[in-house]
This record gives structure tokens, C-alpha cells and sequence, in this order.
């Protein structure tokens, strides 16, 4: 088994769905999965030796208990490490991916994942990890620096899993959408999906004619496809076509 999938896991309420659409990534690729759950640097522990910094009677005794206290936290991170790896094992598991290898990093993630990165098929990551709150529609921070730097194609996970049937690809015939284009017509798990390819904007000869040869290039791999033209901003009118006809996953 050549292909794998890397999955990015946390504390959040999206690992569940994180879990989910990566089990169903790797039976449609017949791929591998690495859990990567990553401890922030002061998860890890300072390391250093607090009670060296004042050498002042009660002073020196608060600092080693604060050292003590750090200890105790890193030890705490990397026990809720492992338990989040063995409860995404499961959820793999379940689903029938036996091939997993978790592993538990201290540091960036960026450097955590730009490691493994040259023998990925695919990233999944949830839209909002632990630290980002919950605000409405706020995109991870972990998540955009993923985007940025990422050559592997990457799965956004929504915090609620469904199965996937029909999907939207947002093209516009720049070399973003091209290269996703192209990606989908490579890989096997889009096969036997409802697609539509949409452009957002005004019904020209020039925008039909892009969709079209977006459209036979996926016919060429197999994949099926209609085209359709949304008028209005693309973020606007792009979801209103999600929403009204229910697509699961967006390109």
C-alpha cells in the first residue's frame, strides 16, 4: 500500500468528522492513514530550570513548585496526546482502516506535517481546531497556514460528518482551479459522484466555453459532470447553490 493519508487530530469537535471523512478517503484510494496530533511547545513543557532564574529564600521555592506545576502539565498533554490518537485508532477501525500509524509530535505543526508531507496522497484537517473559539464562520488558524503551505491536496472537515455524494467544484479557469481540475480526473475518489462544475458571475461564450473544457477533461477520466453558471459574488452566490441543492463537499 502505496498511498496515504495524513489526518490531523485534536481535542476539538471536529476530529470526529476529521476521522470520518479520512476513513472514507482511504477505502476509496485503497490508502494508508498517519494520525498526527501535535503538542504546542508549551504543552511540552519549558525545560528549562525555573528555580535557577532568583536564588530568594520563598522566591526560589515558588519557582520550583511553578516548575513542578509545568512538569505536571506536560505530562498531562501528552497522556491527552495518546488518548486522542487510540480514540481516532477507533474511529478508523471502525470504518475498516486497519493500516494506521499514529503519531504524537511536540512543536509547529507546519514542521510537524511539512515532514511527512513528501509521501502524502491527502491531508484532512478540521475547519476549527481547538484554540479557535467559536466564532461563526471563523477559519482555524492552523488551518490557514495548512492551506498556504501544503503541496498535498487538503480535505477541510466540517464539524459534522456526512457522506458524500454530490460535489461542487467552484472554477473560474485560473490555475488553481485548473490544477484542481486536473487532480480530480487522477484520482479515484470521485468516481461514481454526482459533480457539478459552477462559475460564479455573468453566462458568457468565454465562461461556457471554460466550463466546458473542464468538463470533457473530466469526461476523459470517466467522471461525469454538468456545468452551470451562478450569477452574483462568488462566496454569495456559490453557497446559496450549496444550500439550495445540497451538495457535501465543495472544490
Amino acid at each position: 500500500m502505496t498511498d496515504k493519508i495524513l489526518a490531523l487530530v485534536d481535542g476539538s469537535a471536529h476530529a470526529r468528522s476529521v476521522c470520518l471523512h479520512s476513513t472514507w478517503i482511504a477505502g476509496r484510494l485503497g490508502a494508508s492513514v498517519d494520525l498526527l496530533h501535535v503538542l504546542g511547545r508549551r504543552e511540552g513543557g519549558a525545560g528549562g530550570d525555573l528555580s535557577g532564574a532568583l536564588q530568594l529564600g520563598a522566591r526560589t521555592a515558588l519557582l520550583e513548585q511553578l516548575a513542578e506545576l509545568d512538569a505536571q502539565r506536560a505530562k498531562l498533554a501528552l497522556a491527552k496526546g495518546r488518548a486522542i490518537l487510540d480514540d481516532a485508532q477507533a474511529i478508523l477501525a471502525e470504518g475498516g482502516v486497519t493500516e494506521v500509524t499514529p503519531r504524537l509530535r511536540q512543536g509547529d505543526l507546519i514542521e510537524a506535517v511539512s515532514e511527512l508531507e513528501p509521501t502524502l496522497r491527502a491531508l484532512v484537517i478540521g475547519r476549527r481546531g481547538e484554540a479557535a473559539g467559536f466564532a461563526e464562520g471563523h477559519l482555524g488558524s492552523n488551518l490557514e497556514r495548512i492551506i498556504r503551505s501544503s503541496r498535498a491536496p487538503v480535505f477541510v472537515a466540517a464539524a459534522d460528518y456526512r457522506p458524500i455524494t454530490r460535489v461542487l467544484v467552484a472554477y473560474d479557469g485560473g490555475d488553481s482551479a485548473r490544477t484542481a481540475i486536473r487532480r480530480m480526473a487522477e484520482s479515484p475518489v470521485f468516481r461514481g459522484l454526482a459533480i457539478t462544475i459552477a462559475c460564479a458571475g455573468s453566462d458568457t461564450p468565454p465562461v461556457r466555453a471554460r466550463l466546458e473544457e473542464a468538463q470533457a477533461q473530466l469526461a476523459a477520466a470517466g467522471l461525469q459532470a454538468e456545468t452551470a453558471v451562478t450569477e452574483g459574488e462568488p462566496e454569495v452566490a456559490l453557497k446559496r447553490k450549496i444550500e439550495a441543492e445540497g451538495f457535501d463537499l465543495l472544490v
